[in-house]
């Protein structure tokens, strides 16, 4: 078990910086992967970002996904192709499933981002990161976004997770971090000694805190000085 959350990321920071994974960027599931992915993002001097996952339910099903807008510039548009094919969905019928939720995608977005835009991850690492993952939807979801924004690699990071979901993520993803692999896989929170619910307000001051500390490290970096030739 993991004392908290931050622990966790700390731990998961260890094993990443074993990889020496080129120009990672990391990208938090909010809510609860953000504070896990404050910690890897320490370990590595990376950037942080959020990779903001919106579900779209099935007609009369809203817990059934036939897709999922992941945000971005544009979002993008997974579909789940066999539920789609179940409910005999045409093209028209999935773009109004779709508008129903964008604005909740942008709700969110504005609340966490603001009008600062995705980081590009073009030809660099993209570690995604989570609290722990039971089934996997969401993470899935993320990484088949991601692969059409060019990264060199797609690494998921995660504490916790049961065996079968993670062969599944490591037929998504190039890598796969776990720290734990319980044969019996219960509630997440069971992993946890302290699990409590995070906020928006926590989520946002979080990442203001990681840029600032950005900011910071930038200015204490020495400037190189040169000594004048002397012909």
């Amino acid at each position: 078990m993991f004392r908290d959350r931050q622990e966790a990321g700390q731990k998961l920071g260890v094993e990443l910086e074993k990889l020496g994974l080129h120009q990672p960027v990391v990208l938090a599931l909010p809510r609860g992967g953000v504070p896990v992915a404050v910690e890897v993002a320490k370990a590595l001097k990376a950037p942080l970002d959020l990779i903001i996952v919106r579900k779209v339910g099935a007609p009369g099903n809203p817990e059934l996904a036939v897709a999922a807008i992941v945000d971005g510039n544009p979002p993008d548009i997974v579909l789940n192709r066999e539920i789609v094919e179940a409910y005999t969905l045409d093209d028209d019928g999935l773009r109004v499933l779709i508008a129903k939720e964008r604005p909740e995608l942008e709700r969110r977005r504005l609340v966490y981002r603001g009008e600062r835009p995705p980081l590009s991850i073009t030809g660099k690492t993209a570690i995604i990161v989570d609290d722990g993952v039971a089934t996997g939807t969401t993470m899935k979801v993320a990484i088949r976004a991601l692969k059409r924004r060019s990264p060199r690699e797609i690494v998921v990071a995660i504490p916790v997770a049961p065996p079968e979901t993670l062969a599944e993520l490591a037929q998504e993803a190039d890598r796969v971090v776990c720290l734990s692999q319980p044969a019996r896989f219960h509630a997440l929170g069971y992993h946890y000694h302290s699990f409590p619910q995070i906020t928006d307000d926590e989520v946002t001051e979080a990442l203001a805190e990681t840029r600032q500390e950005g900011r910071t490290a930038q200015r204490t970096v020495p400037r190189r000085t040169t000594t004048p030739r002397v012909a």
